[in-house]
């Protein structure tokens, strides 16, 4: 029974190796023929991928990144947990940036008071937010993806009608961008100068306090357990006392707050108030790390970092005379070579589990029939 055993787990070890493999493999070959097909050499863009990626001024723009990108799958994989498809992190952490950038533009009080409000500012809108969709879906069984798909519409218009000079932003000095009032120095977030690479965001520092409560929520609490739990049965969860309808709001709305806190790195660490140029997109972006994570805190942080390390590369390689559109082929590729390899792997690890419960039940069934010919 402990060579079975350790054989189990010897093959759950290969395949958990093999899928993140395959994947890299299968992406690396279709990404060298697109580049192939383009004319290029693919070998010199890897190349130079690689050394640029590897400068240190690279190295921390990727972090940084890479801090909001981590943040968005988190806020993704949350919902994914439960079986929810959370489109509606983009408005849920834009519009709560918005007005945490307005609440902090417009307060007076020292910054290690202001600081915390305006991310609880943040985090409180993008649960409100999103808790309208988890009402919708458990009292009206409004589906999450068409409501939040329609409240990302909702944020963009009520960002845009608010973002005007004399109602909350202000024309700049140049006269050419309309923002919210800037925070004040003393409500910028700390960050780290590392020289001629660039400043480091101290928001890394919330980013890994953040994956280690997600890891520690869902696999170590009950409520965590409660969660996987309807994400994978929601019958099963309902025959063992738990209320589904409130672990699907209860989702939704921490994925909200999760998804409020994507703009802050940029607001408290970078552009210090809201324009129209803030950054967009980010959630759509979480769902495709999230993929690539497999929901794991581990796995979403190497995804953001890959995100953020293709992100850097590939723009350099337009300056080097490739086609700027490399971009998005590349992380296409990426997440459909992860995509496909983890369910090519999770098919064969099923058959290969079912051949040995098989064989197990087949050779319990002849032990008796030995015996009786013996005896």
């Amino acid at each position: 029974m402990k060579k079975l055993t350790q054989r189990i787990d010897r093959e759950r070890l290969l395949l958990g190796i093999a899928a993140p493999l395959l994947a890299i493999v299968a992406a690396l070959v279709v990404t060298a023929l697109v580049i192939l097909a383009t004319g290029k050499n693919p070998g010199s863009a890897f190349s130079d991928m690689l050394t640029y990626g590897s400068a240190s001024d690279s190295q921390v723009y990727i972090l940084n990144k890479a801090t909001t990108y981590y943040l968005a799958g988190v806020a993704v994989a949350i919902g994914f947990r439960m079986n929810l498809f959370n489109i509606g992190v983009d408005g849920q952490y834009r519009i709560a940036a918005f007005l945490a950038a307005v609440l902090g533009g417009a307060l007076t009080v020292p910054g290690w008071i202001a600081i915390p409000l305006i991310i609880l500012c943040a985090m409180a809108t993008g649960a409100l937010w999103a808790a309208i969709a988890g009402i919708l879906k458990v009292t009206r069984g409004v589906s999450e993806v068409i409501s939040t798909i329609m409240l990302n519409s909702i944020a963009t218009a009520i960002i845009a009608f608010l973002l005007q000079p004399g109602k909350l932003a202000e024309l700049q000095s140049g006269g050419t961008v309309i923002s919210t009032t800037p925070l004040p120095k003393s409500s910028y977030f700390f960050s780290i100068d590392t020289g001629p690479a660039g400043v480091l965001w101290g928001f890394i520092v919330i980013a890994v306090l953040v994956g280690i409560a997600y890891w520690f929520v869902l696999g170590r609490t009950k409520f965590g357990f409660d969660l996987r739990t309807v994400g994978q049965s929601e019958s099963a969860a309902t025959a063992s006392g738990v209320s589904v309808k409130k672990m699907v709001a209860t989702s939704m709305v921490i994925s909200g707050a999760v998804a409020g806190l994507i703009g802050m790195p940029t607001l408290l660490n970078d552009s210090h108030q809201f324009s129209n140029d803030f950054p967009s997109g980010i959630g759509f972006t979480g769902i495709a790390i999230a993929l690539l994570g497999r929901n794991n805190p581990v796995g979403i942080a190497l995804g953001a970092l890959l995100w953020g390390f293709l992100e850097r590369t590939t723009n350099h390689l337009e300056f080097e005379g490739y086609d700027k559109e490399i971009l998005g082929v590349i992380q296409g590729v990426i997440v459909l070579c992860v995509v496909i390899a983890y369910e090519v792997v999770r098919r064969y690890g099923l058959r290969r589990q079912q051949q040995r419960v098989g064989a197990e039940l087949a050779a319990q069934a002849a032990a008796p029939t030995q015996k009786q010919e013996v005896a």
